[in-house]
């Protein structure tokens, strides 16, 4: 039940667009941080997940902000602010976060969600919005922040990184 509500929170983000593609990759990276939400707001450690979704979202706006104007952060239509890219860190903190903390007992979600995460990496690629080096460094982000356990919101705080595939 779980697992269908997870995944009715990731379809509700589905915008229309000309693309498919480009519209599904904009969906995950709103609907799998939002799955991964609703899945925190189950288990009582909404706390965390906010604070590492933030500092995600903060890490990724500081690097574009950092690199704007340098060749790494050049977008393949000229345009800066490239580098990392968001929508990849975004989908795949929130593919991290179920994979690792949601679906534990569920390897084909989990593998669900990271291909999903994937596919939204690949449709930045395929609008021309990235370069593969932009996205795969998104993707580390995102996933970095996703597999960690700060505690925060527990008792006894301690971090940890939880690298379940």
């Amino acid at each position: 039940m779980r697992t269908a509500t997870m995944l009715c929170a990731m379809a509700v983000a589905l915008p229309a667009a000309a693309d498919p593609f480009e519209s599904f990759g904009t969906a995950m990276k709103y609907g799998l941080p939002l799955a991964a939400a609703v899945c925190a707001v189950d288990q009582d450690r909404i706390e965390d997940f906010a604070v590492r979704g933030v500092l995600q979202a903060a890490l990724v706006w500081g690097m574009k902000q950092y690199f704007d104007g340098q060749p790494i952060s050049r977008r393949p239509s000229g345009e800066g602010e490239g580098f990392p890219s968001g929508h990849t860190a975004a989908a795949f903190f929130g593919a991290s976060d179920l994979a690792g903390k949601c679906f534990e007992d569920q390897p084909e979600a989990g593998a669900f969600a990271y291909g999903a995460a994937g596919a939204t990496g690949w449709s930045r690629v395929h609008a021309g919005e990235h370069t593969p080096q932009q996205v795969w460094t998104g993707a580390l982000i995102g996933f970095s922040f996703g597999a960690a356990n700060f505690g925060i919101g527990t008792d006894g705080a301690s971090f940890s990184v939880g690298m379940k595939f």
